[in-house]
């Protein structure tokens, strides 16, 4: 945060200020129990909490002041509305900040795991900041911006939706230098009715950029490629394909690991990616097309690439629990990150001899087309030769047309299908998966303790 008196971010953002006169430059929370000496405690009314009710535990933790809607103890500014006086605030830093170089990404999927490793290659570079986990909302954008300074060279947001105008409204606050659109796919699907409406959602980003921005865009579905029609807005496709500004040559696996040339306009250099999965190419792809837009060069940017590894968690983590590989990608799911990890757990099943083992459950918010996608899942895992399928609680990722090689197992719940879990052996690879909401690292860490039972006890 750019070193501000608190009067005058009263002024900013519309509100009456309540307190001693005061610097702030510390960073801005939600949570009271993240608040630590000089920061800035956001008061947000949410369903079951009220914000304002923690206040006295942010003060404790060394709030300097609060952002409020009504009066509460300590220094404190008052607004009708306490997001859109965040919003306000952070326009006006982005405004102040000429010289810093804000690059935001949408898509359907792989948003975090492609701010993280852009995040790497610009941390090399200067001074980055990035959002914690997936902060891409309201409430994350700004917060993620407001923790730039005059010493900020490169920002990263994420840029979720739930409804049309979300992202629009975000790229105003932002003005962003480099927008990404990753990828128009089935996340979302049963809010926003269609894949033309989520690709609707997603270009307003691109719709929202200045004049000479850079459009950053995949080609891995028929919407994204077509999003730019703004001549004062450059563009750069990346992808697998030669005709992609920014691709992939020559692309290999090293079990499970991608190994590519990542070709720019610049030049050739060779990347050996540190992530699990042959999806993890559009993602690396993306942030390199990303550095490529800010001017770095290809050397640097596929020296980041090689060196980058997983930051975020439950996102295809694998672990080598002595003998049994697990790759628990509970973090979340959609039928194109269902695909991927399946395709990832038949390799290396094939590279390590043993059983393949897929414990899934639900993919959430996909709409009328639930049943059918669910359906297409189990039918590719029989596709794929996947030894067991074990769903938990979702029926339909179960029908005739799964190949009969595949064991299907059925429980209503994680507790009941831990019962396979004496049925593992040494050589056997096991996925984990579902989305967010049905905490599927439950049986990951299940999983895991109970292997790790197993094998001491036989020692």
């Amino acid at each position: 945060m750019m070193k501000m008196k608190a009067a005058e971010i009263a002024e900013i953002i519309g509100g009456s200020y309540i307190g001693e006169e005061l610097e702030i430059q510390g960073e801005f929370h939600f949570d009271s129990r993240q608040v630590k000496p000089g920061s800035v405690f956001i008061a947000l009314k949410g369903q079951s909490q009220d914000g304002h009710d923690f206040v006295p535990s942010a003060l404790a933790n060394g709030a300097a002041l609060s952002i409020v809607s009504r009066s509460v103890p300590g220094n404190h500014i008052i607004v009708p509305e306490v997001l859109d006086g965040i919003a306000k605030l952070a326009t006006e830093l982005r405004n102040r900040l000429s010289n810093l170089k804000v690059v935001a990404i949408t898509g359907s999927q792989g948003k975090t795991t492609t701010k993280d490793i852009l995040n790497s290659i610009l941390t090399a570079q200067g001074n980055c900041v990035a959002p914690i986990s997936s902060y891409n909302n309201d409430i994350g954008v700004p917060i993620t911006l407001l923790k730039c300074n005059e010493s900020t060279k490169f920002c990263i947001l994420e840029m979720g939706a739930r409804h049309l105008g979300d992202i629009a409204r975000l790229t105003e606050l932002a003005a962003p230098d480099v927008g990404v659109v990753l990828k128009v796919g089935n996340a979302h699907l049963g809010e926003f009715g269609s894949r033309e409406k989520i690709a609707e959602t997603k270009g307003e980003l691109i719709r929202g950029l200045k004049p000479g921005a850079t459009a950053v865009l995949g080609t891995y579905d028929e919407f994204t490629p077509k999003m730019n029609s703004n001549s004062a807005v450059k563009t750069i496709t990346f992808g697998e394909t030669a005709n992609c500004a920014v691709r992939a040559g020559d692309l290999e696996l090293h079990g499970g690991f991608p190994a590519f040339d990542l070709v720019t306009p610049e030049g050739r250099e060779h990347v050996e990616l540190q992530l699990l999965g042959v999806h993890q190419v559009p993602n690396a792809l993306a942030a390199a097309a990303a550095a490529h837009a800010l001017g770095i060069s290809t050397a640097d940017i596929a020296a980041a690439l090689s060196t980058h590894q997983n930051m975020s968690r439950w996102r295809m983590e694998l672990t080598d629990l002595d003998g049994l590989t697990l790759i628990n990608d509970s973090y979340n799911a959609n039928p194109e990150s269902m695909s991927a990890a399946l395709r990832t757990l038949a390799l290396l099943t094939q590279e390590r001899g043993g059983n393949s083992w897929a414990f899934i459950a639900k993919m959430h918010e996909l709409g009328g087309e639930s049943e059918a996608l669910h359906r297409k899942i189990g039918q590719l895992a029989g596709e794929l030769g996947i030894d067991h399928l074990v769903v938990i609680g979702e029926r339909s990722y179960i029908s005739d047309d799964i190949s009969t090689d595949t064991a299907i197992h059925f429980y209503p719940d994680q507790n009941s299908a831990a019962e396979l879990l004496n049925r593992l052996d040494s050589g056997d690879v096991v996925l984990v998966k579902a989305s967010r909401a049905e905490h599927l690292e439950v049986i990951a860490e299940i999983i895991s303790k109970s292997w790790s039972e197993r094998n001491g006890a036989g020692t």
